[in-house]
């Protein structure tokens, strides 16, 4: 796996880091998509409902006698069939989620993170922390990077309130720990930030 340059915030070149085989984990094009819709599947509360004839109010009074009326027999003013009625087989409360395997998990990230390194969609600087929440400040560093525009991902090794603050208010950029990260959140977005350590956490992960 070739050395990727570490910059600081200003762009400059300042080292290199030897990343692993598995940065180099590529053609697992199905796999990743096999996990993005697991991910999405996870996340769906799935509280979605409608009525059925035994839901919908009123309709507890026969409409008129079984026999004897010259019209088709009726038991009820909330049949599907009727204007009001409940809905058949309509979509009730369920849970979607399901289980993938956590070496599929992590195979399916780290495939991810090496196709943005493959595209060279991966940025590596050895720190990234700013004395006080300024919005400012972190568009400047984003643009000498040359990541503005477009969606950007900001991998951290750990939470950083003022990294937060800073860049909560720019359109399409988010922050994530290391820890947290998961292949939707490195395949919904264009480019990523890392930091040295975070790239050291990730590098440290089981497969």
């Amino acid at each position: 796996m070739p050395a990727i340059d570490i910059k600081d915030t200003k762009n400059n070149v300042v080292g290199s880091v030897e990343l692993s085989d598995r940065f180099a984990t590529l053609g697992k094009g199905a796999l990743m998509h096999e996990a993005v819709v697991n991910y999405l599947a996870n996340q769906r509360q799935g509280t979605h409902a409608t009525k059925t004839k035994g839901l919908v109010s009123g309709g507890g009074r026969k409409p008129w006698k079984q026999k004897h009326t010259g019209r088709a027999r009726s038991g009820s003013s909330r049949s599907p069939l009727w204007r009001g009625g409940g809905t058949v087989f309509g979509p009730q409360p369920r849970d979607y989620s399901y289980d993938l395997p956590k070496t599929a998990r992590r195979k399916a990230l780290f495939a991810a993170i090496s196709a943005k390194i493959k595209d060279g969609e991966l940025c590596v600087v050895d720190a990234l922390a700013l004395e006080k929440p300024r919005t400012k400040e972190m568009i400047g560093i984003l643009k000498g990077l040359g990541l503005a525009g477009g969606s950007t991902l900001i991998i951290l090794s750990a939470a950083d309130r003022a990294v937060l603050l800073s860049s909560r208010n720019i359109p399409r950029v988010d922050v994530v720990q290391a820890a947290d990260l998961n292949v939707y959140d490195v395949a919904s977005h264009n480019r990523l930030l890392a930091t040295k350590a975070a790239m050291e956490m990730l590098e440290a992960r089981p497969l």
